[in-house]
Formats: structure tokens, C-alpha cells, sequence
């Protein structure tokens, strides 16, 4: 049965455990589900937020935040390793919270793009399938899966569609690895959503469900109506997870580019955006 979540941007950032009353006030706005983002080691008391997750009955997911100095296709080996590292911590993290995916582009850090010949793109997807395999080896054994999202071509020039991201997926070879897609940018990279997502098929275990300008789901021009088919017709089961953000939370507005407000409040957003993604599905 899907389930329907919201990531934790769009109230705070980084997420912390000051923060962990956002779960009760998720729940409240009627959320299956909330997805927080793991910035650095050290933010967030797992164990406490395991405890909210069991009170409220919230199911667990969360995203990795690739930043520079963690990418494990990067030519420098000590960042490849921090990158690594840095994904055992998400992983940990989650199966303490009682998750099981983390999901993200863990490829490379966010925001770096090179040129590449096809002799190097073959090189660079083994490096980082090779590195992606220690992390899913390690995750395997802690129960968790890893879903990889391709970004937009502003964001990064190594995993744009759905296509490039089964192939490094079928290169990791590993039962742990799967796909996420997120609308946003796939609504920017993609010339069909259906088909992009009827590629994926039994491979696209989490969706980020948000609109072209990552407003209230249904408010934009994202072809809502061709995604909800092609979710029934591979029979997705997974969560479908509204990530936006806010002005009000400077430092990720920042990151993400959102210079102006994108709904009346952050909580509009995230309750518009939960009753038309119900509607969507048939879930009312």
C-alpha cells in the first residue's frame, strides 16, 4: 500500500533533535510518513526519534545529503571514502529510526559537473558502482535499501534519467539498490514521465512527488494524471514523498534556489499537497 510522506525541509534545516516535535505535527496534518534528511553526524539523537516514530506511528524513511567533500565518483579517493562513510552513517541512522531506505543521489556530490567523454562516463560509473557496492553490502546486512535519484542537469551532469540510473543500478548488482524518482527534476530531464517511470518498473521503490516549481503537488504543470497510471500499472507500492521548501528556512532555500514563497505557508503547501496526491491515487 503506498504511503503517502513529507520531508522535514520544509520546516527546518538541518533537522535536528529540537526538531522531532515536526513528527507529531506531521502526523497531525495527516502524513504516513515523514522523511528526514541527514545533513551531518551528530544533528539528530536516533534512538529519541525512534521513540517518536513508534508513539506516532509514522513510518521512516530518509535522504542522503551529498555534499563536496562526500562523493564516491570523485577522482580523489579520500573523498570517494568520505562519501562512503558517510553513507554507512545514513544507513545506520535509518535502521536505529527504524527505517528501511534511504534515498538521495548518491552518485556524486550535488552540484559538481564535468564534461565527459564515453570513455570516461564508463570509467566514472564503475568507480562509483564500485564504491555504491560497499555501501550496499553494508546495507543489506542492516535491513535497509537505497534508492537512487537522478537530479537535473543544473544539479549534476552524471545521472540525469532514469535510464542512466538503471544502468549504474544494474552495475552495483546488489538486491539493496533500487531507484527514486522525483518529479521535479524528472519533469525537466524526461520527454515522458509515464514511460520513465514504466522503465523503471519494479525497480522505483520511492517517488519525491513535487510540482515543476516544487509548490503544492497539483498546482503546477506537472502531468499528474500520466504518473498516477503509470504508478498503477507497475503496481507501485512505495511512498510517495512531497519535498519542498521554504524561504523561511534560509540556509536550504539557499541551496535549492527558492527565492520566493511557494505556497501561503509551509504547512498549506504540505496539507494541499497530501489531499491532492490521495485524490490522485484514489485514496481520499
Amino acid at each position: 500500500m503506498i504511503k503517502y510522506g513529507i520531508n522535514t525541509f520544509i520546516w527546518a534545516s538541518p533537522f535536528q533533535s529540537k526538531d522531532l516535535h515536526l513528527l507529531d505535527h506531521a502526523k497531525a496534518l495527516g502524513f504516513d510518513l515523514v522523511e528526514i534528511p541527514i545533513e551531518s553526524p551528530g544533528d539528530l539523537d536516533y534512538d529519541a526519534a525512534a521513540e517518536v516514530y513508534v508513539r506516532t506511528g509514522l513510518a521512516c524513511t530518509t535522504c542522503a545529503v551529498m555534499g563536496a567533500g562526500r562523493d564516491p565518483s570523485h577522482p580523489d579517493e579520500q573523498i570517494q571514502q568520505a562519501g562512503i562513510a558517510y553513507l554507512k552513517h545514513c544507513i545506520d541512522g535509518t535502521a536505529r529510526m527504524g527505517g528501511t531506505l534511504v534515498a538521495g543521489p548518491i552518485y556524486a556530490a550535488v552540484g559538481r559537473q564535468w564534461q565527459q567523454t564515453p570513455e570516461q562516463r564508463k570509467a566514472d560509473l564503475a568507480l562509483a558502482a564500485k564504491n555504491l557496492r560497499v555501501a550496499a553490502e553494508y546495507a543489506e546486512k542492516k535491513g535497509v535499501r537505497l534508492a537512487i535519484e537522478p537530479l537535473n542537469r543544473f544539479e549534476t551532469s552524471f545521472i540525469n534519467l532514469t535510464e542512466q540510473a538503471l544502468e549504474l543500478v544494474e552495475l552495483i548488482g546488489s538486491p539493496a539498490v533500487g531507484l527514486m524518482m522525483d518529479t521535479f527534476h524528472a519533469n525537466i530531464e524526461e520527454k515522458q514521465l509515464g514511460k520513465a517511470i514504466e522503465m523503471a518498473s519494479d525497480k522505483l521503490w520511492h517517488v519525491h512527488a513535487n510540482e515543476n516549481d516544487r509548490g503544492a503537488p497539483g498546482s503546477g504543470h506537472v502531468a499528474w494524471a500520466e504518473v498516477a497510471a503509470a504508478l498503477k500499472k507497475i503496481n507501485f507500492s512505495g511512498a510517495l514523498v512531497i519535498e519542498s521548501f521554504s524561504t523561511e528556512v534560509k540556509e536550504i532555500a539557499r541551496a535549492a534556489a527558492v527565492w520566493r514563497p511557494l505556497a501561503p505557508t509551509s504547512d498549506s503547501l504540505a496539507a494541499d499537497g497530501l489531499a491532492f496526491l490521495r485524490q490522485l491515487m484514489g485514496r481520499d
